[in-house]
């Protein structure tokens, strides 16, 4: 009872994570699969990518409805990382589980770092994107995706807002694309490897994940794209320290 009260509660937050900030689902879903619900590094990167999957597609779909998503950007950025995504995943199972949290972290601080830097420039709703630069940073993003084992939306909302220059909730709702392409494709380069999931915490996990997306979308509609940007910041700094610390200690 005690589990299956553990995976409800992380699964609601996971979903207000992706249908809030169009991204942290992963970062968030991989510890406490590891640190509450006891899966092994491996498993929990697995069975965060199901996770993840499922609920990005049930925030794509109230994010696309408010018209914030950009199709055409998500795609191939998508697209370019599809690849990298498959074959980081097939590495990913050869490397020691303390080397994949120590990188999981170190990645996660640093995009964390980088949103909390201002802005250069306002972005701009109706600048044209550079092919090259979505297709550069679509391809780091898949890999990293499929080393790590995450949906990549941590990475992905800074890439579309810094490099980009999306305005945050059009970056939120571009993400979730991103994300489920992306998840997709390293989750078929996991398939057929015989690892052991436990779904009787999955299921239950993805379930209150898909319910709480809907109302971390509701939630982003109250909260100005600064502010969204500064929390998902800060949580993702958080979280990284403390996988870090652990892997140190």
């Amino acid at each position: 009872m005690t589990t299956l009260i553990l995976a409800l509660v992380a699964g609601a937050v996971i979903g207000l994570a992706l249908g809030g900030l169009g991204g942290g689902g992963s970062v968030l879903a991989v510890p406490a699969l590891i640190y509450l619900l006891g899966f092994t590094t491996a498993e929990a990167t697995t069975a965060s990518l199901v996770i993840v999957t499922l609920t990005s597609v049930t925030a794509l779909v109230g994010h696309a409805r408010d018209g914030n998503v950009v199709w055409r950007t998500g795609l191939l950025f998508a697209a370019a990382g599809i690849v990298p995504a498959m074959l980081a995943g097939a590495a990913a199972g050869h490397l020691p589980q303390a080397v994949l949290t120590a990188a999981f972290s170190v990645i996660a601080a640093l995009a964390a770092l980088r949103m909390l830097r201002p802005a250069r420039t306002a972005p701009d709703p109706g600048a044209r994107v550079n092919p090259g630069k979505a297709g550069a940073a679509g391809a780091g993003l898949g890999t990293v995706t499929g080393f790590l084992g995450v949906g990549g939306g941590f990475l992905a909302v800074p890439a579309l807002v810094g490099v980009l220059k999306l305005p945050m909730r059009r970056a939120v709702g571009t993400s979730l694309l991103v994300i489920t392409i992306n998840s997709l494709a390293a989750l078929g380069a996991r398939a057929g490897t015989g690892m052991h999931l436990d779904w009787a915490v999955i299921a239950p996990f993805t379930a209150a994940a898909m319910l709480g997306a809907w109302d971390g979308k509701r939630l982003s509609k109250k909260l100005k794209g600064g502010t969204l940007q500064r929390v998902f910041a800060y949580v993702l700094l958080a979280v990284a320290v403390s996988m870090l610390a652990d892997v140190l200690a």
